[in-house]
């Protein structure tokens, strides 16, 4: 049987984030793509939900650049763990490689393959939808994004040869150049993005400051790789169920086998069978929930402490040393100078 492409849910917090700064709501959104609130929970959306999440908000805002403005305001936010794995790379085209590797994790609704030349090699988006047709705006915001990436992993402006589409133009010309600055092809046999092989193979200053911390966080990206790879769907469901109730109590694991309606005992053993406990799922939830919340600089350390249940910041400051091998107000330090030259 094969499995219906599904996404992250920091992509469909892209397309919701656009909305919003277009002045829409995500109930307003949500409703018009026919997609209940409460799935905002859930840790991934199968593809045809953000195809429609897309198609929705693009007629709502009435804006034929939705698609491209989306695109261009992604940061590492939007790539989670992935982002920062980035920031230890040699060459943009390492950087690329590590796109191609950890995609999944983003999103396994479409592939990228690089096709190179003497001088210049194609990026293609190979996309892979479900039972919709996928929306021109999701093929634009991606090729938008990875033109946003490039620029904040290699803190330079970075063009283009050329742009190609698969599909019509959805909006004058002016806003693909304006966020491409090159010239633009539709109706192509791909979409894609042609490089210069100078510009991929020169080296990045920031590989080695980065090196010890994307370790780290490329071992948790392949065990999480592996788990969606495995379609090892029931900690992933549990982790989606806590996390959507982690508070100054977190969810005990009688809580979870109620809500999942499993006993503990067969909850505890079809957990042993994918190699992870209920403590470890919270764990996991915890890290994971901590490395987003660090990126926001208005959140106190003492106050994401506690809402990852934890009483005091000590407790929290052994995990969090555990999980990155430094401390919160490091690590934010660390991952804080990338973004704000984006």
């Amino acid at each position: 049987m094969t499995l219906q492409a599904t996404v992250s849910m920091s992509w469909v917090q892209t397309v919701l984030g656009e909305a919003r700064r277009q002045g829409l709501d995500d109930a307003t959104v949500l409703a018009a793509a026919d997609i209940r609130q409460d799935e905002l929970t859930r840790e991934r959306w199968p593809i045809d939900h953000i195809t429609r999440l897309w198609r929705a908000a693009a007629r709502l805002s009435n804006d034929p650049g939705f698609g491209l403005k989306a695109g261009t305001r992604v940061g590492p936010a939007s790539l989670n763990v992935v982002s920062f794995i980035l920031q230890s790379a040699a060459t943009l085209r390492q950087a690329l490689g590590v796109i191609q590797k950890y995609q999944s994790l983003i999103s396994d609704g479409g592939r990228f393959q690089i096709l190179p030349g003497t001088n210049t090699s194609w990026l293609v988006y190979h996309p892979r939808q479900g039972d919709l047709a996928f929306s021109p705006h999701q093929i634009e915001a991606v090729l938008a994004a990875v033109v946003s990436a490039t620029r904040w992993i290699t803190h330079r402006p970075i063009h283009p040869r050329q742009v190609c589409f698969s599909h019509e133009p959805v909006g004058p010309l002016t806003g693909y150049r304006r966020v491409f600055a090159a010239p633009v092809a539709f109706s192509q046999a791909y979409s894609g993005l042609l490089l210069d092989n100078a510009m991929l193979d020169q080296a990045l200053p920031q590989a080695q400051t980065h090196a010890q911390l994307a370790q780290v966080h490329e071992q948790y990206a392949t065990a999480q790789l592996q788990h969606l790879t495995h379609d090892q769907r029931l900690d992933q469901t549990l982790a989606s169920w806590i996390a959507g109730r982690m508070g100054a109590h977190p969810p005990t694991r009688a809580e979870a086998a109620q809500a999942l309606g499993l006993s503990e005992r067969t909850l505890a053993r079809r957990l042993h069978s994918l190699q992870t406990t209920y403590a470890d799922v919270l764990d996991g939830v915890r890290r994971e929930l901590a490395w987003q919340q660090l990126r926001d600089p208005e959140r106190s350390l003492r106050d994401i402490a506690q809402g990852l249940g934890f009483a005091e910041l000590s407790p929290f400051y052994r995990a969090f040393h555990r999980w990155s091998g430094t401390t919160p107000g490091q690590w934010r330090r660390q991952v804080s100078a990338p973004q704000t030259r984006a």
